[in-house]
């Protein structure tokens, strides 16, 4: 592939990480919004909370899940547009955001626990939105949460990028060297 083919094949990726954001970066919705809120006292600190998270699963689900490995670097350089911007704008949140992500990953990476990286992720949520201590029913509807916004982060990005599939006549383990 010459140079010209690399640069449209770059474009191309950047295109479907674009894509594959576009519904993981609008507003958080109405209802995720009065849930959180109810339990915070704040509309603003429950807003932020849920713009980050959503984009923290979409890194994570593109980290993870995706077909390509490039995949992830893609998205995170359209990522990284965004919240550049939003630095610009304010420094604040361009700092906010970089603890939140640390958090947030941090989630995926402990291993031993009994709670599941979306239970996890779940008291990240609520710790960042201000509740340190949440109950039991709390945190099982932030869990839900999470494993909501994986879910469709995870339909978007094979809506983006495409759905792996194998010849009905090989079986997976076949295809490893």
């Amino acid at each position: 592939m010459g140079l010209i083919g690399a640069w449209r094949a770059a474009r191309e990726r950047r295109r479907l990480a674009e894509r594959y954001l576009r519904g993981l970066l609008t507003a958080p919705e109405t209802d995720d919004m009065q849930w959180l809120s109810t339990h915070t006292g704040s509309i603003a600190a429950a807003t932020r909370e849920l713009v980050f998270v959503r984009r923290a699963i979409a890194l994570i689900v593109a980290e993870r899940d995706a077909l390509d490995d490039r995949t992830a670097s893609d998205v995170s350089h359209v990522l990284a547009g965004v919240i550049g911007a939003e630095a610009r704008a304010s420094r604040q949140t361009g700092r906010e955001w970089a603890l939140r992500w640390r958090a947030y990953s941090a989630t995926q990476a402990a291993r031993g626990q009994v709670e599941s990286p979306a239970a996890r992720m779940a008291r990240v949520l609520l710790e960042g939105a201000g509740i340190v201590l949440p109950s039991d029913a709390l945190l099982t509807q932030a869990t839900k949460f999470v494993q909501t916004t994986r879910a469709r982060a995870n339909e978007s990005l094979r809506a983006a990028f495409g759905e792996a599939t194998l010849p009905e006549d090989i079986r997976p383990s076949a295809l490893q060297p």
